[in-house]
């Protein structure tokens, strides 16, 4: 059970750094708020769970389960970011995602480091 909080807390904090870089980011392909943070939050559920609860089944190592992780997380946001906003290129759509997802992991790492003491 507690490793379902854990993953609670980081989908939330991820959700949130998200919802700024890739609300941010594609406010000109979605100018309703509520609908684009909806999609960008749908974009987090699609990839998020499987970050968690699947890769670190395979036993890959941890290297190797967190490059499959972010690649995963990265690919399937940037198909759902293409499909869900319209004239999203999958050039702007493969950034925006690769952005959104390299501050939530910068911010999980710096909390994660910081409630260790360093």
């Amino acid at each position: 059970m507690l490793y379902v909080v854990a993953w609670l807390r980081a989908f939330l904090l991820t959700v949130g750094v998200e919802l700024l870089v890739a609300g941010f980011l594609l406010r000109r392909y979605e100018p309703s708020l509520p609908r684009r943070a909806g999609l960008i939050f749908f974009a987090q559920m699609a990839s998020h769970p499987a970050v968690w609860f699947l890769f670190p089944e395979l036993r890959m190592g941890s290297e190797n389960t967190l490059i499959l992780s972010e690649s995963w997380a990265v690919c399937s946001e940037m198909l759902f970011y293409t499909l869900a906003f319209q004239g999203l290129g999958g050039r702007r759509a493969l950034g925006t995602a690769a952005l959104a997802n390299g501050a939530s992991y910068g911010v999980g790492l710096l909390l994660h480091r910081l409630a260790l003491g360093g």
